[in-house]
């Protein structure tokens, strides 16, 4: 082989060489960059699984929470003396949602209705029936003006009331609030400004009560927030039949609804009844009242089908169930034929007794 052969041929293999090289370097520099991008893909996809995990995470806490937090919000209801006492398992042919109720005729003061009537029971706000009573017998000035003050604040239930500290209204606009949308406030102020104090006050509750003949009663303050206030349903039905007689009360029990001016506010209360509003009531004195112990409790004398009644009912279970059975009460009365003894005795629920 010549020699310019052979250089021909040696540059044939440095210029082979030289390809072989720059492939590699370019293999070499392209291989960092293919395996990059399939881990920044992996990094981002396992970022965006950590992401849906951690919300997931987050997602099941928040949820466990809300779960922990309505089983701590659902606290069981209190159950009412009556409940413990095994009240509420008494059956009536009227099937009465309230484990106490006595109904009577007005003016012939016999006992048409009767349920557990016997029972001693927290009577709550039904206490401020008494309470006005005493006020009204004590004839003090209507127009005298009582000053709310700090311990006029409710510390036995921790109730509210829109009549703040320092707030000034005339004892007769304290009276109207007290009996008519049951304002605790109110009711205590008047006990705590009369004449010797809120003992003599409480004082005259008790012997009212005993000089009526209310044996089973018991007062310890004037408002009923206390579970010590006690009665029984015959002794409120004697309560009622009085307070009936004083027009004062008749007027502001029944009053549907009334505005005070408290400094610069006008302020709009209404009747916790609402019967006092249905046309299809004639209604002449009311009273309602609730605490936990002493359950949903509601007085009234009304007319129904030209009869006089008074019907009581303590401890009933629901919010509304004690207009329930007041309803259901009327409608007996307007199904009952004159003479009612024989056809109220042959539904077995009457006890035919002088009241």
């Amino acid at each position: 082989m010549s020699y310019s052969h052979l250089t021909a041929v040696a540059k044939r293999l440095r210029q082979v060489s030289l390809l072989c090289c720059v492939a590699t370097l370019a293999a070499t520099i392209s291989m960092p960059e293919a395996n990059a991008a399939p881990t920044k893909r992996q990094v981002a996809k396992v970022s965006k699984s950590k992401v849906v995990v951690k919300r997931n995470i987050s997602r099941k806490f928040v949820a466990q929470n809300r779960s922990v937090v309505r089983r701590a919000a659902v606290v069981p209801m209190r159950p009412s003396f009556g409940q413990l006492a095994g009240l509420h398992g008494a059956q009536d042919a009227l099937d009465l949602k309230s484990s106490v109720a006595l109904v009577i005729d007005q003016n012939t003061s016999e006992v048409l209705f009767s349920k557990n009537e016997q029972a001693v029971l927290p009577i709550a706000s039904l206490t401020k029936l008494m309470t006005g009573l005493v006020v009204s017998d004590s004839h003090l000035s209507m127009e005298e003006m009582v000053t709310i003050s700090q311990a006029d604040v409710d510390t036995e239930k921790g109730s509210s009331s829109r009549l703040r500290v320092g707030a000034e209204l005339s004892r007769g606009e304290l009276l109207h609030l007290a009996l008519m949308s049951s304002e605790n406030r109110a009711a205590h102020a008047l006990g705590r400004t009369f004449p010797g104090g809120l003992v003599a006050f409480v004082g005259l509750m008790n012997a009212k009560a005993k000089l009526l003949g209310m044996n089973d009663t018991k007062y310890v303050e004037p408002t009923g927030l206390s579970s010590s206030n006690q009665s029984s349903a015959r002794d409120l039905a004697k309560l009622v039949k009085i307070a009936y007689g004083d027009p004062v009360l008749r007027e502001l029990s029944t009053s549907p609804g009334h505005q005070v001016a408290v400094g610069n506010q006008t302020l709009q209360y209404n009747n916790t009844n609402r019967l006092v509003k249905n046309p299809s009531w004639e209604i002449g004195l009311q009273k309602t009242g609730y605490i936990s112990e002493a359950g949903q409790c509601l007085v009234m004398q009304a007319k129904v089908a030209g009869r006089m009644v008074i019907m009581v009912f303590l401890d009933s279970a629901g919010k509304l169930s004690r207009l329930g059975d007041a309803e259901r009460v009327r409608r007996w009365v307007e199904s009952i034929p004159a003479p009612q003894s024989a056809s109220i005795k042959s539904i077995g629920v009457v006890k035919a007794s002088a009241f």
